[in-house]
């Protein structure tokens, strides 16, 4: 219940202050506690409750945050998801994910959207039960959440009942951790290590995982951020990140509750409303990615915000100094190079602002390393594996990860008997101690701050019947921010927009390749 009583705290000390603004309507932190109160009991009518797992397929909108709230009020799981899932990313999420409920807007064309002012990605996609008893899978009822257009389908789904700490039973200590946490962790104890919201990113081989936030991995996460960037009740935070990521989570919603801030919540990513809201709501604390700093420095007539103090952050990949230096020059804000993590939480900030190369240093009561594969001292300045400890950690996951066992020292994803996570990423300290990330350790990359797995979109390219062959990989445009392309062999004629076309039916929208380039061989 930490979120729910984060809620109630700041509501009992600031109950007439602003606590959500969305386009022309806000909720007073009084008002939000009282929404969220009716939707929970709305919820416990229809047998949600303690260990329950709820999946909220929706958009940056205050739905999102009024039944996160009250999931966490029941003392069920919040699950969100990303509304454009594919179906086959959905039918391996549902299968990992034992949901009570899943919640999703509406279904319909483009045409229904618009009318009830839904974003473009308000309708989720359709899924095909996965193999197995059908009813399993399908819902036991449908129903329509009230006063709102929702859709909350039920399942015949047991809470799980126990789960397994990944990367931590590899070698002589295998098998040690899982029986000290069946009961545990199922969800039933409502305390600080029952799982409170799962965040879904990719595995090591492309597959959705689950990685299960507890209280105490959320309450690290607030007072890591809190502490390190100097967040206040009087901060105005603008979330158009995804909620659903861990990234939008953390630093939009996570930051607002645990600080009571006003947090204004945008759907529609558009660098010109965007960039009006920053300088008339006189936001000062933003969290964005390259991509889209990049767009907003071509937004015309801008001329420098007056908020003092700002802190906006850029996450998800490098960031590249043209687009630090003309945000600066435009907007008058120095951009804070983050390093964060689904599975590990808030690593590390530049906090000064003026070397986008590097992510500065660890956040407060975080531990960062660059070491050898078994955890080893590397020469300062050379680059080796990055390493993570801290409680914002955590090592609980779904579908169960078997982590590959190395005699070379612990795998990509796990973590050694003394706590440190290996992360998969490659970088460098310098001598004043200023973290670089220089790449990965796998074919993991970010998009959109979301990981791809190179081999998944290979994969699919090539179970297209006229491709012989494929290589995808990612390229960097400095205003347009990372893509997927690929090369391929033709095994018989076919168009660039076949080949998309087949990916875009098969995979999530940011792993569709952007370009196709055709070639004899590799």
């Amino acid at each position: 219940m930490q979120l729910y009583q984060w809620l109630s705290s700041v509501a009992d000390d600031r109950g007439s202050a602003k606590a959500l603004v969305y386009r022309d309507t806000y909720l007073s932190w009084r008002g939000l506690l009282h929404r969220v109160d009716r939707r929970a009991q709305e919820l416990h009518a229809m047998g949600i409750g303690p260990g329950s797992w709820v999946g909220l397929m929706l958009g940056n909108v205050p739905d999102f945050v009024i039944l996160t709230l009250a999931v966490s009020k029941v003392e069920g799981v919040a699950v969100p998801l990303d509304p454009t899932t594919g179906n086959r990313e959905l039918e391996m999420i549902l299968e990992a994910a034992p949901l009570r409920a899943l919640v999703t807007r509406p279904r319909g064309g483009e045409g229904v959207q618009a009318a009830a002012g839904l974003p473009y990605y308000a309708t989720p996609p359709v899924a095909r039960a996965p193999a197995g008893p059908p009813s399993k899978f399908a819902p036991e009822i449908r129903r329509r959440l009230q006063g709102t257009l929702l859709s909350c389908n039920l399942y015949k789904r047991a809470p799980l009942a126990n789960l397994v700490h990944e990367g931590k039973n590899e070698g002589k200590n295998e098998g040690k951790n899982e029986g000290k946490n069946e009961g545990k962790d199922g969800g039933k104890d409502g305390g600080k290590d029952a799982p409170a919201v799962v965040q879904f990113t990719a595995s090591v081989g492309g597959d959705p995982k689950g990685v299960v936030k507890t209280a105490a991995n959320l309450g690290a996460a607030a007072q890591a951020i809190g502490k390190t960037l100097g967040v206040s009740h009087d901060d105005r935070v603008l979330c158009t990140m995804p909620l659903h990521t861990s990234y939008g989570f953390d630093f939009g919603l996570l930051v607002a509750l645990a600080n009571g801030t006003t947090l204004f919540l945008e759907d529609e990513v558009s660098p010109k409303r965007i960039a009006k809201l920053l300088r008339e709501q006189s936001i000062d604390f933003f969290a964005g990615n390259p991509a889209l700093y990049g767009s907003l420095v071509r937004v015309p007539t801008i001329k420098p915000l007056k908020t003092s103090g700002a802190r906006f952050l850029s996450s998800g990949s490098s960031l590249p100094a043209s687009i630090a230096e003309s945000f600066h020059e435009r907007f008058g804000v120095r951009l804070l190079s983050c390093y964060h993590g689904t599975q590990a939480g808030p690593l590390a900030i530049d906090r000064a602002g003026k070397d986008p190369e590097t992510v500065g240093k660890a956040f407060e009561g975080v531990e960062v390393r660059v070491a050898g594969a078994k955890g080893d001292r590397i020469t300062a300045g050379e680059i080796g594996p990055i390493w993570a400890r801290s409680k914002t950690l955590s090592m609980l996951s779904v579908p169960k990860i078997h982590l590959p066992k190395r005699d070379d020292g612990v795998p990509i994803g796990g973590a050694g008997t003394d706590g440190w996570y290996r992360t998969g990423d490659l970088g460098q300290i310098d001598k004043n101690g200023r973290l670089t990330i220089t790449g990965r350790e796998d074919d993991l990359v970010k998009v959109d701050g979301k990981r791809v797995a190179l081999g998944e979109v290979e994969g699919c390219l090539e179970s297209f019947p006229k491709i012989k062959a494929a290589q995808a990989r990612v390229i960097t445009d400095d205003m347009g921010g990372p893509m997927v392309v690929a090369r391929v062999v033709r095994a018989s004629m076919c168009r660039a927009e076949d080949i998309i076309d087949h990916c875009a039916r098969n995979l999530a929208p940011y792993k569709v390749p952007r370009q196709i380039e055709f070639c004899e061989s590799f």
